[in-house]
């Protein structure tokens, strides 16, 4: 059977290898059999309570084995799942719930806690997963959901160009917006990425939440290829050795985390003591990965090829570059080419297309990208580039507001983010290249630059916030010094600060409106 929709996916695994390990999460195991009687039990409740095509369920749990009966269970019954963050405040919770009409939520026993602290105002109806009850809502156990006799029913008419899910993210005015995907953009990336990374019968080590992007990689397109997939727990995040010992034990052939995470364990992770041979692919995205760090990973990996994944949450993956020996220079590497049918083009501020090596803004057209912002058309429709050539069909391309070039082999190159390009002292300064060179100093494992105004003088002044390297002092003036060697004057910041530990969002990146807000209070 063809795949059509993300259902379809572990109804297929099912029927070729049933018996085969589909998800792992710690000690526990589920099959692909097992997943799809129990995502089609669960779908069976949510239609017997009148859930219709297109209604948004909340998916509010830790990583955990619940997780992949949750998205499957919801799709099935021609919904649209919501991942909520686990570890986000109540407040902003409430906000997604409301936002999507959210009647229905899907959760385990361990988030009862913060689950009673909701207001009977967010309209929910059931609650699933919880055995003690809620004031304001139903309480079903899993239990009780997998008790249920499954009767032949006519299946939900889902079609490519429907809803599968809603990912929240920060938006620029401190709502979270909801980017819609439909099964087809999710599909459309699903295919490539299986292809691409040779997924067929992998070990795929799945560190991603549910609620960030890339989870899609580990959720769909590794069953897809009939692969296994391990669900890093919370409880690993946190420790490196711990990673490192999870890769070695499960064996996992293919990994893909934010870059922090592969640099914590090449400080900390007790490489020396691991065989991780296994691994074929070791996948990153999210930051730069400063080339230092990674020139050291890929030495001691050498078994192993290397890719810097790029694209943001609106378009899926959309370009790659792959590395099978350590990058030479200590430039930032390349984000590289597009793939797929992915298109790009680079335009400046008057959306004009820039000339070759030139800079502006990437824009991109492909199959993986989101329908638009729930509940925000304004968004959407600001969001969007059209490329008006032919009359009355225009392509229309998604606005990345990154700002890139592309060099002389055809690759592309980030060079930050476009709210990240600053003026000051008269010239136009992109924060992102200030850091490359505060990362490729000795002993600093993470840099981050922000500008701020004297209140007194009303001239702005860069701070740079860095993060040593474990037990290491940095000397300020020789730092300062190598600076003066690598950026112009007007670049080298006025101030430097000194972190040991930085502020993370949820995703693992550089929480910097944290920081920002720490230095201008």
């Amino acid at each position: 059977m063809l795949v059509y929709t993300l259902p379809h996916i572990i109804e297929n695994a099912a029927k070729q290898q049933p018996e085969k390990i589909a998800f792992k999460y710690l000690n526990d195991t589920i099959t692909f059999s097992e997943l799809n009687t129990k995502s089609d039990q669960l779908a069976q409740y949510f239609i017997s309570q009148g859930v219709q095509k297109g209604d948004r369920i909340g998916i509010y749990m830790p990583r955990c084995l619940e997780t992949t009966i949750a998205i499957y269970g919801v799709l099935k019954a021609g919904a649209v799942y919501v991942p909520l963050d686990p570890f986000a405040p109540i407040s902003r919770i409430e906000f997604v719930c409301q936002d999507c009409n959210i009647k229905h939520l899907v959760s385990i026993p361990q988030q009862l806690r913060k689950l009673k602290k909701f207001s009977s105002d967010v309209g929910l109806v059931s609650v699933i997963g919880i055995h003690q009850e809620v004031s304001y809502a139903t309480s079903i156990s899993w239990e009780t959901i997998f008790q249920v006799s499954l009767v032949p029913s006519t299946p939900v008419n889902i079609l490519g160009d429907d809803l599968a899910y809603i990912l929240y993210t920060s938006g620029s005015t401190g709502t979270p917006k909801g980017i819609m995907h439909t099964h087809a953009s999710a599909l459309a990336f699903v295919k490539l990425a299986a292809s691409m990374y040779e997924m067929q019968d992998a070990i795929y080590g799945m560190h991603a939440p549910l609620h960030f992007d890339p989870s899609v990689q580990g959720y769909y397109a590794a069953p897809y290829a009939l692969a296994t997939t391990i669900i890093v727990s919370d409880a690993h995040t946190k420790m490196p050795a711990s990673l490192s010992e999870l890769i070695e034990k499960e064996k996992i052939t293919i990994w893909f985390s934010v870059p922090l995470a592969l640099i914590q364990m090449l400080s900390h992770g007790n490489l020396d003591q691991r065989d991780m041979s296994s691994l074929k692919w070791v996948l990153f995205s999210g930051e730069v990965f400063a080339t230092k760090h990674l020139q050291a990973l890929m030495k001691r990996w050498s078994f192993a090829t290397f890719s810097n994944i790029y694209g943001p949450t609106e378009t899926n993956q959309c370009t790659y570059y792959h590395l099978n020996t350590p990058p030479v220079e200590d430039t930032p590497i390349p984000i590289g080419y597009t793939w797929g049918d992915t298109a790009f083009k680079i335009i400046d501020t008057q959306d004009q297309e820039v000339q070759d090596g030139d800079t502006g803004e990437l824009v991109i057209r492909s199959a993986t990208m989101m329908k638009g912002y729930w509940n925000n058309p304004t968004l959407t429709q600001a969001s969007f580039y059209k490329d008006e050539t032919i009359i009355g069909a225009p392509h229309i391309y998604y606005r990345t507001g990154d700002q890139v070039c592309q060099d002389e082999e055809g690759r592309l190159r980030f060079l930050g983010r476009k709210d990240h390009q600053v003026k000051i002292r008269g010239y136009r300064i992109e924060l992102g290249e200030i850091e490359s060179v505060l990362t490729s100093y000795p002993d600093i494992e993470e840099a981050v630059t922000i500008v701020t105004t004297d209140v007194k003088t009303t001239q702005k002044k860069l701070i740079a916030i860095l993060l040593p390297s474990q037990h290491t002092t940095i000397d300020i003036e020789a730092l300062k010094a190598y600076c003066q060697k690598k950026l112009p004057v007007y670049a080298i910041p006025d101030k430097i600060d000194i972190y040991h530990q930085f502020p993370r969002t949820a995703s693992g990146k550089i929480n910097r409106k944290e920081i920002e807000k720490r230095i201008t209070s």
